[in-house]
């Protein structure tokens, strides 16, 4: 018996009357909304015109180039060789989530609101085992033909057993989705991390089941798939380019969460093999949007011909986000990097404050937290509620979580700090290694190596003086620079020693952090534990997070996380700014205001018609 009829079972044995078809309770019991937030709150009532940092009076048209920025389930930077970015086979092209719509989507200005896209509605139910989806009645996939609740449904069962990791991971706890009629959608849950789901759900893409009959969602393919969202594939070109248009048909186009957004004509990628390339391809306006993650450039660069007549803007964004984890993820499947003592060694031989003021024209500062620049971030000692969650592990996760919080040393400057590198050597010492004839050894004899893998030579300038003081503890380390397939194939395998990678968190983490830092993404091809984090108290941690009912208990509960895995070590931390460095041909417009939790380029911008033609002539 489903959940509506149980409701309905109910009610005769205890003699209630439902409410009338205006007031119906949803089929599991819960009150249909129009949106859903993870601890409940809204910000924008149901009547809502638009969201406030969207300007509905934006005009449409003109065209947006851009580089990749972010990535998602299984997009690279440096190349393309499909259009499926729901499956771990391949390197997905950008822009496509332009492609698709989902059952909801986020507010910018809140930490996890989402509005009624696709569905209308949703409702959790009263136990929060359940959610249902009650979908418009004038959704319709780009060849015309119309989305039904089927659809949703095959698109969960087709995710859940042959999508990307981060996708099934995510969804593990979902049971089952169930269409209730054409419009209505039931998802069932199991387990106490519960709590997320919907959310996680109401961003899934929508499939057609149509298309699908007939193609093989697994196949890597350069064939545009059926989609439903505000734009199109138009053009391909493969590891170079990807164009999408805007669909002038588009369903959704005048819902209140789509006002005054999508306003570009069309969307163009462009692909580069590395940053100098792109940053001179910028220069000669063969793209026009640019976001800058190289400081010497920023600090240094921008003197060309049309930066200096005006042609071309500087514009610095504060960035609100948690800025996550960039930094040297080690991976302690490799038998002599699983020890943290020797991990923490290793990170006494990188000297943050020079590098910064060589390299980076002091424009930085040193990540320390998982959750840096949020209130997540743990600082000094914990507090009694941390306390109370740390206290079960206590002689399982290392001593030093009960005191101050770990941050990475501060080297003097220098580029070799002597006192950071005599640590170094201690501590190497204390997990077995010594220096013999130059060389650092284990008591097999076995000499220390490290294999720094890259897709780029960017980083080589920050990697040499670290490996130079590598070398002064006796490791013989090189970096190894692959092409981006070759790149992406060992990163899926975790075929490396230790990589450069950032991942951002978001304001309200919850069952993505599995994929983080869970032991079962440890042995999981593809997923993002680069590290191999493998432990029972890290798990229950991120199990306190994810089923923390209130933000003071989820800022708790991550602070608690936070420090037990700074205590491991399992990376050495890089570096963060909390703004963004954007610089464009300009000839572009924004909303008085801008979001808290994005940039908002793609959807929110639009072309200034009066800048394009001073521009052009």
């Amino acid at each position: 018996m489903n959940l509506r009829a149980c409701l309905l079972a109910a009610a005769v044995s205890i003699g209630f009357v439902l409410p009338s078809a205006a007031e119906e309770l949803a089929p599991n019991g819960g009150e249909w909304r129009h949106g859903i937030s993870i601890f409940g709150d809204l910000k924008y009532p149901a009547d809502f015109e638009h969201f406030d940092y969207a300007n509905p009076e934006a005009p449409k048209g003109g065209e947006l180039r851009l580089l990749p920025v972010g990535s998602y389930m299984n997009q690279g930077f440096l190349t393309f060789d499909t259009l499926n970015l729901f499956v771990l086979k391949g390197m997905g092209a950008h822009g496509m989530r332009l492609n698709f719509d989902t059952l909801m989507t986020r507010a910018w200005d809140e930490p996890d609101a989402m509005y009624g896209l696709a569905a209308e509605a949703a409702a959790i139910a009263p136990d929060n085992m359940s959610v249902a989806f009650r979908l418009r009645d004038n959704l319709t996939f780009h060849d015309g033909s119309k989305i039904t609740s089927e659809d949703v449904v095959f698109t969960f069962d087709l995710l859940k057993s042959d999508g990307h990791p981060h996708i099934t991971t995510a969804m593990r706890d979902v049971v089952s989705a169930s269409a209730l009629d054409d419009r209505t959608v039931l998802y069932e849950f199991e387990g106490n991390q519960v709590r997320d789901l919907p959310i996680s759900i109401a961003d899934l893409p929508i499939l057609s089941k149509a298309f699908y009959s007939t193609n093989d969602f697994t196949a890597s393919t350069l064939e545009p798939p059926l989609g439903s969202g505000p734009y199109v594939v138009s053009d391909v070109r493969q590891g170079r380019s990807i164009s999408l248009r805007r669909n002038a048909e588009y369903w959704g186009k005048d819902l209140p969460v789509n006002k005054g957004r999508f306003n570009f004509e069309t969307v163009q990628f462009e692909y580069f093999r590395d940053r100098t390339a792109a940053f001179e391809a910028f220069k000669a306006q063969e793209y026009t949007f640019h976001e800058e993650f190289t400081s010497r450039f920023w600090a240094t660069k921008y003197v060309f011909p049309a930066f200096v007549d005006g042609r071309v803007k500087k514009l610095t964004t504060p960035d609100d986000r948690p800025s996550g984890t960039q930094g040297w993820f080690i991976n302690t499947r490799r038998s002599h990097l699983s020890d943290p003592v020797v991990r923490e060694a290793l990170s006494h031989a990188f000297d943050f404050e020079w590098t910064n003021r060589q390299h980076f024209h002091d424009l930085y500062k040193r990540t320390q937290s998982y959750f840096e620049n949020s209130e997540m971030k743990a600082t000094g000692k914990p507090d009694d509620a941390e306390l109370a969650l740390l206290e079960p592990f206590r002689g399982e996760i290392p001593d030093g979580v009960f005191d101050k919080a770990y941050v990475p040393p501060v080297s003097n400057a220098s580029g070799q700090d002597r006192r950071q590198l005599k640590i170094a050597r201690d501590l190497l010492a204390d997990a077995g290694w010594e220096v013999r004839d130059g060389v650092l050894k284990n008591a097999s004899d076995e000499p220390f190596t490290l294999e720094f893998l890259s897709d780029t030579p960017t980083f080589e300038r920050v990697l040499q003086p670290l490996i130079k003081n590598l070398a002064l503890l006796g490791i013989d380390a090189k970096i190894r620079l692959v092409d981006a397939a070759q790149f992406e194939e060992r990163l899926k395998d975790f075929d490396f020693d230790i990589i450069t990678r950032r991942f951002s968190m978001r304001e309200t983490p919850g069952v993505e952090l599995r994929a983080f830092m869970g032991s079962e993404a440890a042995a999981q091809e593809g997923s993002r534990n680069l590290a191999g984090i493998s432990s029972p108290a890290i798990d229950a941690l991120i199990d306190k997070v994810t089923e923390a009912t209130s933000r003071e208990d989820l800022v708790t509960a991550a602070r608690a996380l936070d420090r037990v895995l700074r205590a491991g070590h399992y990376w050495i931390p890089q570096w963060y700014k909390a703004e963004h460095n954007l610089a464009v041909w300009d000839k572009f417009a924004q909303p008085e205001i801008k979001p808290k939790y994005h940039r908002g380029v793609i959807r929110l911008w639009w072309v200034d018609a009066e800048k394009e033609a001073a521009l052009n002539q």
